[in-house]
């Protein structure tokens, strides 16, 4: 009988072990002719004695394709198999991806498939061809002896497969194996692609603390997965609130009951809840080179809020306690009226030693007050906004959902602001996130997700806003320690920084195309699965391939299917198929959103800007609303509709625990200007627990 012969070139320095003429074992004649068998002496893997004969006798009567390892080392093995053409049970058997097992006494060594080739590269259409199948060597499931007892999957491995030893196709109840996961807070996201009728799971305690990251090209279905899993973390973790920055105004839709929308027409975030470099970049739109204006804003902002204090503290004498003015920063989340900064430039301006700055302080003067005036930058310099008192408690209690009503998302939807503001609203809110869980110690938990994460933290140093990528870093790092956790959304993880991209330990890694994209998440993969990522281009829509904490071995899955209602974006769809209908598009209605004349308080259900032309009955409906609640300027109505919404934004608050948000007044002159004092506040309403007011002193380190 002939013994097929395999020659290995074995590279210096490493294990390997190979099937070489003067050492292979012939076979007995009682076993299957033609079968090539282990040489190993050890008992309890030589399947050529006593009972293991027998096993293998019964292994190769299987109607099954079989393979035996002519090669081995540490992180790979390779087989080698016979395929007869004209065979139901062997055409296709042997592909790449799919996960093979090696029997190795008991247990049964897992590895992935990452390479099949023909030897001598010739294919023969008559007879019998062998291949050569590599395999990454990903665990090994660990036989029990004790009656009752399954099974256990293992990510290493103690006993590696010897020459001949039996491979085949992964059996379903050992796959059942490597992706069983059982716990409180594991939930079923998909399938397994390899086989539909195994679940993919993931542990959602373990995917927050440890944050994640969801990569793939354009139109792979990144929002609908990330909708799925937000869906799956909101009902296992109750308790987490969650922040979605949606920079395309996709998401809104895809919570209408578990959500609140705060969108450019009813965001409200006072310029003096900024810190110095976050107003900066708004004022001098991202540009360099205005270091002399940046530094009298930092020596000019302190002093206005201290001008606003005095005011505050002669009303309120009796009830607000003194306080040192020399410990007011320009960085500290302090009001103060833009009306006082103003004042205090020209007063500046009037010193004759301050000649030398005058063109400066004149330029500082003109930004200061034309950005106070757009329209766009409404969100920051209302009247009602920081003039009106300090509001810090129902910001946060809105936007960071305190307590959530039921509503534990907030989706802020970013597309309507201006692109300068972007950057330091995205700074803001990271670190106010990561603010509230330290001072709660943990009592306030918050998921910031960052769709089209590249735009705020770039790989490239020199790009992006330096605070947004501190604020995102501190979460990144630190985050989990305090109940602070962090999900990154990218088409490009190639143009992501690799340092934030380094603590998302669990990979969500969709269709990439870019080999520089798939070179970043191969620097991410365990040794068990790197050669999965060579998928990466070719994987269908809906499919990944995950790894990480979150998940109990490297495994290629499909995401479940989701409603079509129910899909991000899906209002745009429905509005788009309603236009294709013959719906048209009201113009007016447009252009008023394009010059961000609509401030309003929208809901989940907002009436889209799509339909017959009806300014008028807007108008006539405005009017019903000023002659119902006694309003005569236009404006005010605007306003009351924003004095609700912060009203009703914590039930638990009064209404007088807080200074009113009056209507805006025609604009004085600068001559006129006076300090308006905050109002008292209210001290026999008891303290609800747990309410974002508690939270404020240590912001502001009182």
């Amino acid at each position: 009988m002939l013994i097929s012969v395999v020659i290995i070139i074995v590279m210096e320095n490493s294990f390997v072990m190979t099937l070489s003429d003067p050492n292979a074992t012939k076979l007995s004649n009682d076993i299957v002719p033609e079968q090539r068998a282990s040489a190993s002496p050890r008992s309890d893997i030589d399947l050529m004695s006593g009972e293991n004969k027998e096993l293998l006798a019964r292994e190769l009567s299987r109607d099954r394709t079989r393979a035996f390892v002519i090669r081995c080392d540490g992180e790979h093995a390779i087989v080698s198999a016979d395929i007869e053409l004209g065979s139901d049970t062997k055409e296709n058997y042997w592909s790449v991806g799919q996960l093979i097992s090696i029997k190795v006494g008991k247990n049964r060594v897992i590895g992935i498939a990452c390479e099949v080739e023909v030897v001598d590269r010739e294919w023969s259409i008559e007879g019998k061809n062998e291949v050569q199948v590599t395999l990454e060597l990903v665990g090994e499931i660990v036989a029990t002896t004790e009656e009752g007892r399954e099974d256990k999957f293992s990510t290493g491995i103690a006993s590696y497969p010897q020459m001949g030893c039996i491979a085949h196709r992964i059996r379903g109840s050992d796959l059942a194996i490597i992706y069983k996961s059982e716990g409180d807070t594991v939930v079923k996201i998909g399938q397994l692609t390899q086989d539909q009728t195994i679940d993919a799971k993931i542990e959602i305690d373990m995917l927050l603390s440890r944050h994640f990251a969801v990569v793939g090209t354009t139109g792979v279905g990144k929002s609908t997965a990330v909708t799925l899993m937000l869906r799956k973390v909101i009902k296992a973790r109750p308790d987490i609130r969650i922040l979605m920055l949606d920079p395309h105004n996709e998401f809104a839709s895809a919570f209408p009951n578990d959500s609140v929308v705060v969108d450019s027409s009813n965001l409200i975030l006072p310029f003096w809840l900024f810190k110095l470099e976050e107003f900066a970049e708004v004022v001098f739109r991202g540009q360099k080179g205005f270091d002399s204006e940046l530094e009298i804003l930092r020596d000019l902002i302190p002093l206005a809020k201290v001008r606003y204090r005095e005011e505050a503290e002669k009303t309120n004498a009796t009830l607000m306690k003194k306080k040192s003015k020399s410990n007011l920063t320009a960085d500290m989340p302090v009001p103060y009226r833009i009306a006082d900064l103003l004042k205090l430039i020209d007063e500046r301006l009037g010193m004759l030693e301050g000649k030398a700055d005058k063109p400066i302080l004149k330029s500082l003067e003109y930004r200061l007050q034309s950005i106070a005036d757009d329209p766009r930058f409404r969100f920051m310099f209302d009247q009602t906004n920081g003039n009106g008192g300090d509001i810090m408690e129902q910001i946060i209690s809105k936007i960071f959902r305190v307590p959530h009503n039921d509503r534990p998302i907030c989706v802020l939807e970013m597309s309507g602001l201006p692109t300068e503001v972007v950057n330091s609203v995205v700074s803001i809110l990271s670190r106010m996130a990561f603010e509230i869980a330290m001072n709660s110690d943990g009592g306030i938990q918050t998921l910031v997700v960052c769709e089209e994460a590249h735009r705020y933290i770039p790989a490239d140093p020199n790009a992006g806003f330096w605070p947004t990528r501190q604020s995102i870093a501190r979460i990144a790092k630190e985050g989990r320690k305090y109940g602070v956790f962090l999900c990154i959304i990218t088409q490009r993880p190639g143009e992501l920084d690799p340092t934030i991209l380094s603590q998302c330990n669990t990979l969500f890694a969709m269709r990439l195309g870019n080999q520089k994209d798939q070179e970043i998440i191969r620097g991410a993969v365990s040794n068990g699965a790197k050669s999965t990522i060579g998928f990466l281009s070719s994987i269908a829509n809906r499919e990944c391939i995950a790894f990480g904490e979150a998940i109990q071995t490297p495994m290629r899955m499909t995401f479940e299917t989701m409603r079509p209602e129910d899909l991000p974006g899906a209002h745009i769809y429905e509005q788009q198929a309603k236009v294709k209908e013959g719906l048209t598009v009201s113009l007016h209605s447009v252009l008023r959103r394009m010059r961000m004349e609509d401030r309003k308080h929208s809901t989940a259900n907002e009436e889209s800007y799509a339909g017959t032309d009806n300014a008028a009955a807007a108008e006539q409906a405005l009017k019903a609303t000023q002659a119902k609640s006694g309003l005569n300027n236009p404006g005010d109505g605007i306003n009351s509709v924003l004095n609700s919404a912060y009203a009703s934004a914590n039930n638990s608050l009064a209404p007088q625990q807080t200074p009113p948000m009056v209507p805006r007044q025609a604009a004085p002159t600068q001559a006129s200007i006076q300090p308006t004092p905050a109002a008292p506040a209210a001290t026999s309403s008891p303290k609800p627990t747990n309410r974002a007011g508690s939270l404020i002193n240590s912001f502001r380190n009182k």
